[in-house]
């Protein structure tokens, strides 16, 4: 294993994770979990003692139909990240991250992986505005999920994220505030035991990934 695993203490701190405006960018010393790890530089993932269980959601995918994470996902290798289509950095960046490293996976590897955007802006991130962001972001393989705001905020808390109601600041702009994990779950237990930070980039993911895939921790 390459990098240092989180105690159960601090996996208590990361599920009070300070939040990130995308357009503001975050604090290296907010308490994120690259913080709280204490991994040595260049180790982009972090691996949990006591892993998190996939949250029992059931919002609306791209096509208006219901999506219910836990059956769609059950057995399969998942990235699970929380944000909205109006990011001006952080969220695009990351989902075009993990495009560019899921196409170095073998075809078969990369129709098993499953990467999953759930909205932290459902007012206007609809079903179809989600259909028509991610496959420019990230890739069209990629799941965009929408629903009510408690629904959705209620499942980033059970993966230590938190989320708030978008507001609009001094400008009129719209923000939202959230965390900025991407929560990679094994298909062997359906258990995300590994966090990445919105510091990591193509090439450490495309580094994990095949053992993610295979359900083991890199």
């Amino acid at each position: 294993m390459r990098n240092k695993i989180v105690t159960a203490a601090a996996l208590a701190v990361a599920a009070a994770l300070s939040l990130s405006a995308c357009d503001g960018g975050s604090d290296k010393a907010d308490g994120s979990v690259a913080e709280v790890s204490a991994q040595p530089k260049g180790k982009a993932a972090t691996v949990l003692d006591r892993p998190f269980e996939k949250p029992d959601l059931v919002l609306t995918d791209t096509t208006g139909k219901p999506y219910d994470l836990r059956e769609r996902t059950k057995g399969k290798p998942t990235l699970i990240y929380f944000g909205y289509t109006h990011c001006p950095d952080v969220c695009p960046l990351t989902m075009s991250n993990i495009a560019v490293a899921r196409k170095q996976l073998p075809k078969a590897d990369q129709d098993r992986l499953q990467v999953v955007f759930v909205t932290t802006d459902p007012e206007r991130d609809t079903a179809a505005e989600l259909a028509k962001w991610l496959p420019a972001a990230g890739d069209p393989s990629f799941v965009g999920l929408t629903g009510d705001f408690p629904t959705i905020q209620a499942g980033a808390r059970q993966l230590g994220i938190g989320i708030e109601p978008p507001t609009k600041d001094k400008n009129g702009k719209v923000v939202s505030m959230h965390g900025t994990q991407v929560v990679a779950f094994s298909p062997k237990t359906d258990r995300g035991y590994v966090l990445y930070g919105e510091d990591t980039t193509p090439e450490d993911f495309a580094e994990d990934l095949p053992e993610l895939v295979e359900g083991e921790n890199p």
